[in-house]
């Protein structure tokens, strides 16, 4: 433990897949000596929260309500709940003066977001938005070589499971990639295309979207949940540099292409197609691995969140910067209803 530091108290809302992960992750830290103590987990499922209790030697409780009434003193908490619970479990928190660590999406609506970005600014708390992928070690990496970036493929394709489908794919997986660009261009996004489909629930499932940034900036995400195959890869060029990112791999390639400085805009683009097989690059380009410190993501977003805490500072993936990828997330969602309205899908 930190000299002098005293134990962070958190509390685990939400004993799910999610929930689970952060339990054992606060758990760690605490054993392994960091300025942390996982009080309590709170979850109505009786048997999640019985698991929970057993295997950490919780205190459980049905709900935030029962739990603040029992006189836990609480310093922080991560609400791992389903997203349309994100609101109204984060106003009680946040009005008991408790620092919180929201599992993305921020809200179900923007309307909510705002709510809390006011109420987080009024007791002045601390909110991180689990955006996880913020802290993927290859991404780290990559923000360290940005040069203007623009133009993205991003490819984030998962098989099907029953889990997060009170959201569209959108917000389900999308929002990871929307995140991170919104992070790297640090433009206004002008003109959103999209189009998507349900498939195996009734919501979309899968969904192809086009940015195009104030900047001049264009991205195109692919996302879907029902594929045969995991694949987490984001492609990028700026200023005669390509980079391949593999999240999955946490691995981060990067081409020099100033041999083809002076190649057309469609030259480049049959470019870029060559390359997502293998990444191998064409002869005359110089292909390097930049360095990337491993780590898990949830243990550095975490370990963000609560010296975030300590310090009072503003976290790595502040409550606005969680809003403004809901927003963009909620955008498309609407531009792929409309295309579905143009085209009879």
């Amino acid at each position: 433990m930190e000299p002098g530091a005293r134990p962070l108290r958190v509390a685990v809302v939400g004993a799910g897949a999610f929930g689970r992960n952060h339990l054992r992750v606060y758990r760690e830290l605490e054993r392994t000596g960091h300025a942390v103590e996982l009080a309590a987990v709170v979850d109505p499922n009786q048997a999640a929260r019985a698991a929970a209790e057993a295997e950490y030697g919780l205190r459980g409780f049905a709900t935030i309500e029962t739990c603040l009434a029992a006189g836990q003193r609480l310093d922080a908490a991560s609400l791992c709940v389903p997203t349309v619970g994100h609101a109204a479990c984060a106003e009680l928190l946040l009005l008991a003066g408790v620092d919180l660590l929201i599992e993305k999406p921020l809200a179900a609506s923007l309307v909510e977001a705002d709510s809390l970005v006011r109420l987080a600014r009024e007791r002045q708390r601390i909110v991180q938005v689990g955006h996880l992928e913020r802290f993927n070690p290859a991404v780290r990496a990559a923000r360290g070589q940005l040069n203007r970036p623009m133009f993205f493929e991003v490819h984030r394709l998962s098989v099907f499971t029953p889990r997060s489908l009170d959201v569209d794919v959108v917000l389900d997986l999308m929002i990871h990639d929307l995140d991170i660009v919104l992070s790297f261009v640090e433009s206004a996004v002008r003109e959103v295309r999209a189009v998507g489909l349900p498939v195996l629930s009734r919501k979309v499932d899968i969904a192809n979207v086009r940015l195009e940034f104030e900047n001049g900036c264009v991205a195109n995400f692919t996302a879907s949940r029902v594929s045969t195959e995991r694949v987490r890869k984001m492609r990028f060029f700026q200023p005669h540099q390509y980079l391949s990112l593999d999240f999955a791999r946490q691995d981060l390639l990067m081409i020099d292409v100033t041999a083809a400085a002076g190649m057309s805009g469609a030259q480049l683009a049959a470019l870029m197609s060559a390359l997502p097989s293998g990444d191998h690059p064409s002869p005359g380009l110089s292909l390097k691995k930049v360095p990337v410190e491993p780590g898990e993501p949830l243990r550095l977003e975490i370990e963000a969140f609560l010296e975030a805490c300590r310090q009072r500072t503003q976290s790595v993936v502040p409550i606005e910067d969680g809003r403004a990828a809901l927003a963009l997330a909620l955008e498309i969602n609407a531009a792929i209803a409309a295309h579905s309205r143009r085209t009879g899908f």
